[in-house]
């Protein structure tokens, strides 16, 4: 048996743990380690999940299976709740059977012959009530065809505009409902329902509309026929009052309940009386008729309308204020690539996609903008990502070999969008149109270029384009959600599909083991922009799996739980980072190439909320020292290519090296005559 945590806000994450004969609860302990995936963002088949609960949905996200429970009904209201299924996820609410046909509690509906006959199903209770109108306008529409009540033209309350489909409730009557829909507003209010709990279990919090059950127990023992109200069982057939609006009956197990309706109140909360032994609140009687309304030591005349803030808006009416408040919907489940967001000037939160980040790093890595992880060590100038359906912008990266057999590194990345061209190059050196900028921030050309001395070079663009460079090899690039289905190239396609990132050039899917073939599909410039002249018709010798596989001690950190990278292991895998760090440490002349899998690793991190704020001072990874060891191991690389191009030449050319040996000895005795040209 599997072990795991339920949290309580039912996001789960999967353990391999050890097996426990106890059951599982919510604040159970936890041993093991995360149960980790490669599938980004797809379904999760986890079968000793299965064998607990057929509960849960999973899925891979950030190389680990995360599960969350099944959507099950609100049971808010609910005082009874039905005993589960063998097998069943959810608790649920008494249903409700009228005429014949069973109603899910929750439900509402209206008389097919009479609109303004309204009935509501909660917990085995059904509340039948009149609708009432409430008409804010002085030229109101005509009820249309299945309506009950007027409209307004134009979906303004209070002064307020109500967005289409919003709802905005009264603040002297909260159970005054107005919906704008086509551009015409409804105002409804609606009884409240019957509840099946007796009044010593609701509670009324301030500004609802309805009480509500503050508690709740199972069925054990289902009674047939009977209905259950309050403290009271019911034959079928039996009339009883649930309070003094309410006149009930029983049928069937289901007690049918007709409400009196209340009239709509037009006056303030602090005028509105109600009465021992009637049923409906009521407006006081006032002294005297003001002209004014004073609010926040603010004085406002007859009519005026203001706002406080976008979700509510008032006016002045015979001095009384009146408000409309917006009724935002219960806080929506983001999925997992979006985030819940309050937009400036709107009133409810609401769900907003991510933008897509792909990510180059060591010898060259690639993390898709769908989240494919692949490696590609070509050194020729490539198309990293381009909008290829209205050609926008275009990113390319030159790769550099650095002298070495079977390794490349980004060297350049350059940027283009219209007529403006970016280059970023090594040591932070950026030019725009080929112009050095020297100081920062620049902010021209729809551009914002900023630097910092710790993180490296940020390109902000007007055209929801972000780059971020280290100034050595580390590229991330951020794509707005309007891009999704557009993009090609090195970077995938940007379709959250990762299975089809690899996509060459001519639109045939590559497997894994066809990486080379799809990557040099998007290989651009000639032959010259290779450092490896060979690699734009064959491919490099591959690093030997053994050297792979072997431990480096300076990539612990990565699969390791130090305090480096501990507070964010178990939220995002580290498995495909350290197999990087062990590739790029094979053929490392800097020997700090680790420092690139663990700036990836810690981007990522940090684009999880999670902060590593010293990682570079616990890894001796600051910028500063990586740019100085890559700029060395360039220039050693350079020393030896040259080295390696006399050697070819010599053996090539056997009379070269007579000829060069003369020269240096010549060169030493500068009096004698000069040797005789190498070919006639």
């Amino acid at each position: 048996m599997m072990d795991f945590r339920l949290k309580y806000f039912i996001s789960y994450a999967v353990f391999v743990t050890t097996i426990f004969p106890t059951p599982i609860y919510a604040d159970s302990g936890i041993s093991g380690r995360r149960q980790p995936c490669t599938n980004e963002n797809e379904p999760v088949p986890v079968s000793f999940l299965k064998n607990i609960t057929n509960c849960f949905n999973c899925i891979c996200k950030n190389g680990f299976v995360e599960c969350e429970s099944e959507s099950c009904p609100s049971i808010d209201d609910c005082y009874i709740l039905v005993q589960k299924a063998t097998g069943g996820c959810c608790d649920k609410c008494k249903e409700c059977v009228y005429k014949g046909v069973t109603y899910s509690s929750g439900t509402e509906w209206t008389h097919p012959d009479d609109p303004c006959t309204h009935f509501k199903c909660l917990a085995g209770v059904i509340t039948e009530s009149n609708l009432q109108c409430y008409t804010p306008c002085s030229s109101p529409h005509l009820p249309g065809p299945g309506q009950c009540c007027p409209t307004c033209a134009g979906c303004y309350l209070n002064g307020q505009h109500i967005p289409e489909g919003r709802e905005v409730s009264l603040s002297e009557d909260p159970c005054v409902i107005c919906r704008c829909t086509g551009n015409r507003l409804m105002c409804v209010k609606k009884a409240c329902p019957v509840l099946q709990c007796p009044k010593t279990k609701q509670l009324q919090l301030q500004g609802e509309c309805c009480p509500r059950c503050t508690d709740r127990m199972k069925e054990t023992h289902p009674i047939p026929g009977k209905c259950i109200l309050a403290r009271g069982f019911h034959p079928h057939g039996k009339q009883y009052n649930a309070d003094l609006c309410s006149k009930c009956t029983c049928h069937n197990g289901t007690s049918v309940c007709r409400r009196n309706s209340c009239p709509v109140l037009e006056c303030a909360p602090e005028y509105q009386e109600k009465p021992d032994f009637e049923c409906c609140p009521r407006c006081m009687r006032q002294a005297e008729v003001r002209s004014t309304c004073k609010h926040e030591g603010k004085v406002y005349q007859n009519n005026e309308t203001w706002s406080n803030g976008p979700c509510r808006s008032c006016e002045c009416r015979a001095g009384e204020i009146r408000c409309a408040l917006v009724q935002c919907p219960q806080t929506p489940k983001c999925r997992t690539n979006e985030k819940l967001v309050f937009i400036p000037g709107q009133c409810c939160a609401k769900c907003v996609e991510n933008p897509a980040v792909c990510t180059v790093y060591g010898d060259p890595h690639y993390k898709t903008f769908d989240g494919k992880h692949y490696s590609f060590q070509g050194s020729c100038k490539y198309q990293l990502t381009k909008d290829c359906v209205d050609n926008v912008f275009e990113i390319r990266v030159t790769n550099d070999a650095r002298g070495t057999l079977h390794s490349a590194w980004t060297k350049t990345v350059t940027l283009k969008m219209g007529y403006i061209k970016v280059n970023l190059g090594q040591k932070m050196r950026v030019k725009v149109n080929g112009t050095r900028v020297i100081e920062f921030p620049y902010e021209q050309y729809g551009l914002n270029i900023t630097k910092n001395k710790k993180e490296g070079i940020t390109v902000d663009t007007d055209i929801g384009i972000r780059l971020s460079w280290d100034g050595n090899n580390f590229l991330q690039v951020e794509a707005a959600t309007k891009y999704k289905n557009k993009l090609c190239g090195l970077c995938g396609n940007y379709n959250n599909v990762f299975r089809d990132d690899l996509k060459h050039r001519d639109g045939r899917n590559m497997s894994d083991n066809e990486v080379w073939k799809f990557a040099s599909s998007w290989r651009v410039g000639g032959s010259k922009a290779c450092t490896r002249p060979k690699d734009e018709i064959k491919r490099p010798l591959s690093i030997s799996d053994a050297c792979i596989r072997r431990p480096s001690a300076k990539c612990r950190p990565l699969n390791f739980s130090t305090d480096v990278f501990s507070d964010c292991q178990s939220h995002l895998n580290p498995e495909k980072y350290w197999e990087a760090c062990r590739m790029d440490m094979c053929e490392c002349r800097s020997k700090f190439c680790f420092c690139e899998s663990f700036t990836a690793y810690a981007r990522e991190c940090q684009r999880q909320g999670i902060e590593l704020p010293n990682w570079r001072e616990q890894t001796n990874c600051t910028l500063q020292q990586i740019q100085n060891r890559t700029q060395l191991a360039i220039r050693e690389a350079r020393l030896l290519q040259h080295e390696r191009t006399r050697k070819e030449m010599m053996r090539d050319y056997p009379g070269l090296l007579h000829h060069h040996r003369l020269q240096k000895h010549y060169k030493m005795r500068s009096t004698r005559a000069p040797p005789p040209p190498l070919f006639n």
